[in-house]
């Protein structure tokens, strides 16, 4: 079985050969590198890889419960459409909630392996933010606030918050402002590691529009 190269020359802690199909084709979907309607057919996608069509599949239906992909009767798969403009108030008005919600349960119960946590993927945000690489960006965009609302301990608000705010980012037009991006998010993280709970709500509010 051929295995997929790491990306950008970094070693990511994957353990399992659908968790690296999943997560090139998350970057590729969020970078653009796989734009929005295009098909997914399993059989390619399978030679890409250098897997059978069972693992593409398990793949598909996982992306698909995060909003990524859609998968229709008698039509495949396709990459998702951003919102349509008219949601995107009320995505971005749930969003909030929802990690906001987090916050309150969480930002007493991080431990400093929580806040280790938080800390590289955000000084690996700083990285590849002056690398320019669209593809890390979105990703560790993404695991920044997933960690935060792992740390709440509430599954299924996870479960809630992932269609959605990977949706969201399909529309993110602000990844461009590559400076902005690490600094919005450093604030969250020296907000949440002070334990200041209305300065950390202030930031994440400006992180998320």
């Amino acid at each position: 079985m051929s295995k997929i190269p790491p990306q950008n020359g970094r070693v990511a802690p994957i353990r399992t050969i659908r968790e690296q199909i999943a997560g090139r084709l998350r970057a590729d979907i969020l970078s653009g590198a796989l734009p929005r309607g295009s098909k997914l057919r399993e059989q390619e996608l399978a030679e890409r890889f250098g897997v059978s069509r069972g693992p593409i599949r398990d793949v598909l239906m996982q992306l698909g419960q995060h909003g990524l992909v859609v998968s229709e009767p008698n039509c495949g798969s396709r990459v998702s459409d951003a919102p349509a403009e008219w949601m995107q108030p009320l995505v971005v008005k749930v969003r909030r909630e929802i990690e906001i919600r987090a916050l309150r349960r969480s930002i007493r119960r991080l431990d400093e392996a929580d806040l280790k946590r938080l800390e590289t993927i955000v000084d690996e945000l700083g990285e590849v933010c002056r690398e320019g690489d669209m593809s890390r960006i979105g990703e560790l965009d993404l695991a920044f606030h997933e960690c935060l609302l792992e740390c709440a301990g509430e599954p299924d608000l996870l479960d809630v918050w992932r269609p959605i705010v990977t949706r969201m980012i399909l529309h993110y037009s602000r990844l461009l402002e590559m400076e902005q991006i690490h600094a919005e998010h450093y604030a969250i993280f020296e907000a949440v590691r002070d334990r200041d709970l209305s300065r950390a709500i202030a930031a994440l509010e400006q992180n998320i529009q």
